[in-house]
């Protein structure tokens, strides 16, 4: 299968509100669409309720760098069981400003995936039920996938 039926989607969205589509990116069989992060609730709901995309396969964070800007990045790739089409919708978040709304509502799968993603690179998803860290230490100082973390954590190294 071709990206064509991809491409309907993203004309969907356009005409449900042009403002949802900042960017198409299309490669390798895959279609991207950079939306704006104030926006993110409403595209994904459209694209569940409007579009048939009723899964959220995965929700991942990326750290550009910290010369980069935008810095950050949050994919989501949505699935529909129905049609059996992927597509992936990407938010891009500055430094100064790492926040996006959760999609927690839409989907109950995004609550660890949004946990994951903020624990490892300090993205804020706003609204989220109960955003804490799932995978390291409560204590642990900093977000460990952040390209400007040091290899060997904030604590001095010390081979005694």
């Amino acid at each position: 299968m071709g990206t064509e039926k991809l491409h309907e989607y993203v004309e969907a969205l356009k005409s449900e509100n042009e403002k949802w589509v900042s960017e198409v990116v299309d490669a390798l069989g895959e279609v991207t669409v950079i939306t704006p992060r104030e926006s993110i609730s409403e595209v994904c709901a459209y694209l569940r309720d409007k579009q048939g995309f009723d899964m959220l396969a995965d929700l991942c964070g990326c750290d550009r760098g910290p010369e980069e800007d935008p810095r950050f990045e949050v994919n989501y790739h949505l699935f529909s069981t129905e049609h059996f089409n992927r597509l992936r919708i990407k938010v891009e978040l500055s430094e100064d400003d790492p926040k996006v709304e959760s999609v927690v509502a839409l989907w109950k799968t995004a609550n660890w995936h949004e946990r994951e993603t903020y624990d490892l690179l300090g993205i804020i998803f706003e609204n989220h039920p109960d955003l804490r860290r799932i995978l390291l230490p409560s204590d642990f100082d900093g977000h460990a996938l952040r390209k400007d973390y040091p290899l060997r954590g904030y604590e001095p190294y010390s081979l005694t």
